[in-house]
């Protein structure tokens, strides 16, 4: 069984270093900025947010996330700016991101606006080759860890919204970068994720809403991966909702507004694939505080 588990895993750290690196999420109705830098400002207040997603529980080396993020509007402009830090650790890999963000907000009618948006990221790469099995002790690609690799890069996106819908498209990273090359090969090299994302809410009745939402992630050397989402808000204070991404896991989410600025949240994943014979699901928490009132006016309760 142990045997079976290492070779999953090693399997999984490959595919990661030439497909998909991205960090996923299973609440990403909230952690927009994230994935798009025109969503910065756009809820109208200060508001920082604090997420820990723990991957495929009981298989070692698995992926765990810690992502924080704070954006605001600037006010008597039309400016929006962001700064987040997303820490994610898989196998033999701890990898670090900085990013900072601004948007351009422009109102295109009464109750829309257009966001244009624009990531700066440096990135630092940390992969120790000792917590790898390693069939051949002298094979000189495995002889030196990466320690801190350095790379720049930069992202832009557009964002459409109101207080009933969302429609994101974006690119966080243009830069395909390669950590790590010996002219014979590459341990990580990123490549460009496109990401469309979008939700819409209902009012059923004046005490239920309910808000399906999707977010679709592209890139290249990869199959598509879709997610698909839907929640109901209870008296603007409880949120329950499923989720399914696709030829992956199906989704539980709950949510508490403690208070007018405090909002948590927590998911729970089941794997759907073969992995699901070698962990018990994947668990999310996150916190999103509005810390301050821009121009007097408090943010309603809402999905994004």
């Amino acid at each position: 069984m142990k045997t079976k588990i290492v070779i999953i895993i090693l399997l999984f750290v490959t595919m990661s270093g030439f497909a998909q690196q991205d960090a996923q999420y299973t609440h990403y109705m909230y952690n927009t900025t994230n994935i798009n830098p025109a969503y910065a400002g756009s809820r109208g207040v200060i508001s920082v947010f604090g997420l820990h997603r723990t991957q495929w529980v009981g298989l070692d080396g698995a992926p765990v996330t810690n992502a924080v993020s704070v954006n605001a509007p600037i006010e008597n402009s039309a400016l929006g700016v962001g700064l987040s830090f997303v820490n994610d650790r898989i196998g033999a890999s701890d990898e670090n991101t900085i990013s900072a963000d601004v948007s351009y907000i422009i109102q295109t009618s009464e109750n829309y606006k257009l966001s244009f948006g624009l990531k700066a990221t440096a990135n630092l790469l940390n992969v120790d080759y000792t917590k790898l099995d390693r069939y051949d002790m002298a094979d000189p690609q495995f002889q030196n860890n990466i320690d801190n690799k350095f790379s720049p890069n930069i992202g832009a996106g557009v964002y459409y919204h109101s207080d009933k819908l969302y429609l994101g498209l974006s690119v966080p990273n243009f830069l395909e970068t390669e950590h790590f090359n010996d002219n014979s090969s590459s341990a990580v090299k990123e490549r460009m994720h496109y990401y469309l994302i979008g939700g819409y809410v209902f009012d059923l009745n004046p005490t239920l809403k309910f808000k399906p939402a999707f977010l679709a992630k592209a890139v290249e050397g990869s199959p598509l991966q879709l997610d698909v989402s839907g929640n109901f808000l209870f008296n603007e204070k409880f949120t329950l909702g499923l989720a399914w991404r696709w030829s992956s896991a199906i989704s539980a989410m709950a949510g508490f507004q403690v208070t007018d600025g405090l909002f948590i949240g927590y998911g729970y994943d089941l794997e759907t694939t073969k992995l699901a014979h070698y962990n018990s699901g994947s668990h999310e928490i996150f916190l999103r505080f509005e810390l301050f009132k821009i121009q007097n006016k408090t943010v309603p309760p809402r999905f994004f």
